[in-house]
């Protein structure tokens, strides 16, 4: 039987099939206008829920996964950089399709097509919801219907993001190895500060205001949005070998019942230049069973916290200071791919704004010529769940 197993490798979900995912944090957009590629600003933190299972909801337990903290309105985006072999890669938010706007599905399909293809889609900003276009992945707290999942299901019932990867079948992963070793040629590597690239050491000082930099007050502040323990929960049992605190990390918060933690579920914000490819492959060269899967749970920054003891990495630069301190955005097109056209399900589906009320912070276009155009594992076993 071929194992299922996902691991965590740093910050980044190995899928099994050789799929790398990591979420990058980023520059929120105005949800007016089509804009650029927004930079990547570090990578979220990402830990298991077995690791604090006495400490979650119970909820979170049954669904396994992992988690990783973010702030009201704090916008990402998901870098598959580094995965080594062709796949089908499902994206839900909220148990709906990221690209087809459909429900979630157990299986690759087309007609809309259900999945993005891996390698061939470097990353992925938002729900395919344009031509040549997407909508940028917005956190917001469940119970608002301003979720992508609550909008398109009129519910809001299981947030976060869901990832579910698909290899080539056995004859056709086979022909493209061989295919491979016949070329054997390295990969190029990324230019110093490209998308998805690490920014420069100045700019991630404190001095500089980047990232690392102490979270300013405003729409990027830590909410306090946990909510109180449901009445008559019972208490969990204590997991045993929890992860210990990170080195200088604050001491965790005693064992004590699970309480309701505040749920967050991925919205939209504003418009960028990314297309989503359209498969090339037909249908029948994917397997028809999932190489494995795994929910990913987002946790307010004061909720990360509690359960894990350590501090979330403060908020983003403003986008200000990124564009004053002459740092790139970018664009990226591919001649030789076909992009997907978007459903009306996500064209429909309206940005975060709409419910949270207006950006007040300015927005800060990039300065002419700032924009550069791109183009033409070890640990612990991350546990699955029922969802």
């Amino acid at each position: 039987m071929a194992d299922t197993t996902v691991r965590i490798d740093g910050n980044t979900l190995r899928l099994p099939g050789g799929v790398a995912v990591r979420f990058i944090r980023t520059l929120r957009l105005p949800e007016s206008g089509t804009h650029p590629l927004p930079p990547g600003l570090g990578e979220f933190p990402v830990r298991r829920v077995a690791d604090y299972a006495d400490r979650v909801p119970e909820a979170w337990r049954a669904r396994g996964g992992v988690m990783l903290p973010v702030y009201l309105r704090e916008a990402m985006w998901l870098s598959f950089a580094g995965t080594s072999e062709p796949a089908a890669l499902q994206v839900g938010v909220g148990k709906v399709c990221a690209v087809s706007g459909r429900p979630w599905s157990d299986r690759p399909a087309r007609d809309p097509q259900n999945y993005v293809v891996l390698p061939r889609q470097p990353w992925l900003d938002g729900i395919n919801s344009g031509t040549g276009t997407v909508r940028q992945f917005v956190a917001v707290p469940l119970g608002l219907g301003a979720t992508v999942e609550g909008q398109v299901t009129g519910e809001e019932v299981w947030g976060g993001v869901q990832l579910q990867s698909f290899a080539l079948n056995d004859r056709e992963l086979a022909r493209w190895r061989e295919e491979e070793r016949r070329r054997q040629v390295p990969p190029a590597p990324a230019p110093p500060g490209a998308y998805g690239g690490a920014m420069p050491a100045a700019f991630g000082s404190p001095a500089a205001g980047g990232y690392g930099a102490p979270a300013a007050g405003g729409y990027d502040a830590a909410m306090p949005m946990a909510a109180p323990p449901a009445p008559g929960a019972a208490p969990a049992p204590a997991a045993t070998g929890a992860a210990p605190p990170a080195p200088g990390a604050a001491p965790a918060a005693p064992a004590s019942a699970p309480r309701a933690a505040a749920a967050m579920g991925l919205g939209v914000g504003g418009s960028m230049r990314q297309e989503v490819y359209q498969d090339d492959r037909p249908l029948s060269d994917w397997s028809r069973q999932p190489a494995g899967r795994v929910f990913v749970h987002l946790v307010t920054p004061p909720e990360w916290r509690r359960i894990t003891g350590e501090a979330a990495p403060p908020s983003p630069v403003d986008r200000a200071a990124y564009t004053r301190a002459g740092l790139p955005w970018f664009d990226y097109y591919d001649e030789e791919a076909q992009d997907l056209a978007p459903t009306d399900t996500l064209q429909s589906v309206k940005p975060v704004g709409d419910w949270l009320g207006d950006d007040h912070e300015p927005w800060q276009p990039p300065a002419p010529g700032q924009t550069q155009q791109l183009k033409d594992a070890p640990g612990k076993p991350v546990e699955d769940g029922d969802w």
